[in-house]
């Protein structure tokens, strides 16, 4: 199983949420709003300081568990309708999941997905 965090722009959020459900198996997802910076310094390279804005931007953080079969689907879904071309897109990342019970049944692996 794996785990796959991505952080994207708000806006892109119901073109990535549309994508997903279009998905033969879409495994759920939880959202999060939360701020972020990446390594870019803003437009034209400068990184301007405002009051509203200090250092971070609005963002929104996606996870999603899944089997370990369905990750490349999922990952270029979320790329193709969070992208627009412009610096602050977001990040993908996935990471390996040890172990899965769900609360409900009991069930663990990939039963619990």
């Amino acid at each position: 199983m794996k785990e796959i965090k991505t952080t994207i722009r708000p806006h892109m959020l119901d073109n990535v949420m549309q994508t997903l459900h279009e998905l033969p198996h879409f495994p759920g997802l939880t959202i999060f709003p939360c701020r972020g910076q990446g390594r870019g310094r803003g437009a034209g390279g400068a990184f301007l300081l405002t009051e509203a804005d200090i250092d971070s931007h609005e963002k929104i953080r996606i996870e999603i568990i899944c089997s370990d079969d369905a990750v490349e689907t999922l990952i270029q879904a979320i790329a193709v309708s969070a992208r627009t071309g412009n610096p602050g897109d977001g990040i993908i990342t996935v990471a390996e999941v040890i172990k899965t019970i769900r609360i409900r049944t009991g069930e663990t692996g990939d039963q619990a997905l």
